[in-house]
């Protein structure tokens, strides 16, 4: 009987039969710490416990799939048992630079003093019972007995409550590994007796240089562009993208293009993905559909076109936080290079809301029972979002173009009509892009027609500060309307709906307030006024009871007028028909001071009708 601790005799080459394909996964699996990559924390902290001799009785190593914690483990019991022949190695050591006496057998799974429990299939208390019976022989060979129990989540509470004492207390020759994906799920008691290894996942640069060197041990030629996209499908584990890399040296029977990764992926390419974000970006739609249909003709899946789209979101993202992101290696030079070019161009605002619907949108195509009808419907609300303002670049805009209210867009670069009642000359509204191009120097991209074409922004010299004389209010709505013009609508919603006007003098202002105030406001309100107005002023809390707030006014006056609407005989006439209708609300035609409301409607052309009011 051979001696399970010595390596195996090679068989003669020319009787051997021919030993089978073995998977690169398993082929190149690291047998040393030398050949852990990733992990230097991990490698860093046993490698100083074994020579400080700090060797504890229990690890536990977390981390996602791929990563590496059953490898650990065998490493560990490895390097708890390394012996040579010559007796000249007396303890743990992590430098191992031949096979020990036990070495092969332990990375085979095979030694007897080494015993691998799959968790999953092993989590009743009788199997744990059997660990603690045996737990108190001595090894038989080996230096230590090295517990390796995978998927350790999976015990069952009986099962960790019996293990308990035992991994308190156990022997001297004994020691355990734990591996597991759900370290939530282990109890707090079973963590509290273990040194716990967080197992991170690899660095795509890292995966590049790894697979790069098994790819040339294999005699496979594989450009860069395709080891980008194999790191980067495997998200930091590496016996994915080693499964991956077998996959496509199998896919391409020769040499592995980018394209043939692609293609077995089913992904689009990054250079139409940057295309498809440009188009979406610029807001012409029909090139992003006819982009994306190409995609789909040639096998992308729609979720992962619009999950490639989301990611280069992300990317330009960081590269706008980050610009030295943008050397990130496992990007193509044309991601890179592009990437730099969208993130000074696009606002930070535009690329959220971007994010937002593509996180969204991949949700829906995911389950719609049509994903690629669903997937456009999502290109289209990105594209004609891109050209509408962000909240407070349409009130900058309002306020620069004299309170007149900006130009309906149609999402597609093309201008339509402006809003009703309004005039036909009010300036178009900027695309979030062009808001931004002031600050740019040369020319900049601006949406025409849905398509990008340069625009030269001029630049126009500020006009010269002047003393101005202090600003002089009327009464407590233009107050709330100043509020408004200075774009604080804090303090404007307060002004409405919890503030009841006492007195107002020019320079005064004597207020009661409701509970739901806050108590900063009155001080707050004292010094905006002096900024705004340039005069000091003085806000008073009065015991009075005071008028009713701007809000309860607006609203008593809406249900009067829909009172009044509803009492017109022609309107009881309409109703009396329809059975079922009632007045929600009740329009203005002839123009009126404008209200505190900030949610009233513009008044519509007064040419529309002749009547009082309109329904």
């Amino acid at each position: 009987m051979t001696d399970a601790g010595a390596p195996p005799v090679p068989p003669d080459s020319a009787d051997a039969p021919a030993k089978p394909y073995r998977v690169l996964a398993r082929k190149y699996r690291p047998s040393s710490f030398a050949d852990l990559i990733g992990q230097e924390a991990v490698v860093r902290t046993v490698s100083n416990a074994f020579e400080t001799g700090r060797i504890p009785q229990a690890w536990i190593l977390t981390g996602v799939r791929g990563v590496g914690k059953t490898t650990t483990a065998r490493i560990l019991a490895r390097a708890l048992n390394y012996e040579l022949p010559d007796g000249s190695v007396k303890g743990p050591t992590i430098h191992m630079p031949v096979l020990g006496t036990h070495c092969q057998a332990i990375m085979e799974s095979r030694h007897m003093d080494i015993l691998e429990m799959d968790a999953a299939s092993h989590t009743g208390v009788d199997d744990v019972r059997q660990i603690n019976d045996s737990v108190r022989y001595a090894p038989a060979s080996a230096r230590y007995k090295v517990y390796i129990i995978d998927e350790v989540h999976m015990l069952s509470t009986a099962a960790f409550n019996a293990f308990l004492k035992t991994l308190e207390e156990p022997p001297e020759h004994a020691k355990f590994v734990f591996a597991t994906t759900e370290i939530r799920k282990v109890p707090v008691t079973v963590l509290s007796r273990c040194q716990r290894f967080d197992l991170r996942r690899v660095e795509a640069d890292v995966l590049m240089k790894h697979l790069a060197g098994i790819a040339t041990k294999e005699g496979v030629t594989i450009e860069p562009e395709a080891l980008g996209i194999i790191a980067r499908a495997a998200e930091g584990s590496v016996r994915d993208s080693l499964s991956l890399l077998d996959q496509a040296i199998a896919h391409s029977a020769g040499e592995v293009r980018a394209d043939d990764v692609r293609q077995m992926l089913g992904l689009a390419d990054r250079t139409r993905v940057i295309d498809l974000f440009h188009h979406l970006a610029s807001g012409d739609i029909a090139a992003a559909f006819k982009e994306f249909r190409e995609q789909y003709d040639v096998g992308a899946d729609p979720v992962v076109v619009l999950s490639d789209l989301a990611e280069f979101v992300n990317f330009v993202t960081r590269v706008k936080v980050v610009p030295a992101t943008a050397d990130n290696v496992a990007f193509s030079e044309t991601e890179r290079l592009r990437a730099r070019d969208f993130a000074t161009k696009l606002s930070m605002r535009v690329l959220s809301r971007m994010w937002q619907m593509l996180l969204k949108g991949i949700a829906e195509t995911q389950g719609a029972t049509r994903p690629a009808a669903a997937a456009e419907m999502v290109l289209v609300r990105i594209a004609y979002a891109a050209d509408l303002p962000t909240p407070d670049e349409a009130i900058r805009m309002i306020d620069q173009n004299g309170g007149g209210s900006p130009v309906l867009t149609n999402g597609g670069g093309g201008r339509s009509a402006p809003a009703p009642g309004k005039s036909a000359a009010a300036p178009p509204v900027m695309s979030s892009a062009s808001m931004q191009a002031p600050r740019m120097q040369g020319p900049t991209l601006a949406a025409v027609g849905g398509g990008m074409r340069p625009q030269a922004m001029a630049s126009q010299p500020a006009p010269a500060q002047q003393d101005q004389p202090a600003l002089r209010l009327g009464s407590f709505q233009e107050l709330v309307a100043l509020a408004g013009k200075n774009r604080d609508l804090i303090t404007k919603s307060a002004l409405e709906m919890d503030v009841r006007l006492v007195r107002f003098e020019e320079g005064r202002l004597e207020i009661a307030l409701e509970r739901t105030a806050q108590r900063s406001l009155v001080s707050d309100l004292g010094r905006k006024l002096e900024d705004w107005t340039g005069r000091r002023w003085t806000v008073i809390v009065s015991n009075e009871q005071g008028q009713a707030t701007l809000r309860e006014q607006n609203l008593r006056a809406k249900s009067e007028r829909e009172a009044a609407a509803e009492a017109d005989p022609r309107v009881q006439e309409i109703l009396a028909r329809f059975p079922g209708t009632k007045v929600i609300e009740v329009r203005r035609l002839a123009p009126e001071p404008p209200e505190s409301d900030a949610s009233a409607v513009e008044p519509p052309d007064e040419s529309d009708s002749d009547n009082d009011d309109d329904f």
